[in-house]
């Protein structure tokens, strides 16, 4: 099946790099594979995997070796931001 991966701040430098202008790119994932399973080829530090977001919904930490997508979902992941 087929999702939508966006990474955003920092984390885009994980992306291929034809796709880090647009900071997404579409994946051709199993049903069965579950968030922390997609996100690994990409070689994220867990530290940086602060948000986790699919179609606009927050996943938790402990959910993330859990939770699998369906076809056309967005999974979005942002790094932990400061601000000031």
């Amino acid at each position: 099946m087929r999702i939508t991966f966006k990474l955003f701040a920092t984390l885009t430098d994980y992306l291929p790099a034809d796709a880090r202008r647009s900071n997404q790119l579409s994946l051709e994932v199993s049903p069965d594979a579950p968030i922390s399973q997609i996100i690994e080829p990409f070689g994220l530090p867990p530290k940086l995997v602060h948000l986790v977001l699919v179609n606009g919904k927050y996943v938790e930490p402990d959910k993330r070796m859990s939770t699998t997508l369906s076809e056309g979902d967005v999974l979005a992941i942002w790094p932990p931001i400061a601000g000031g």
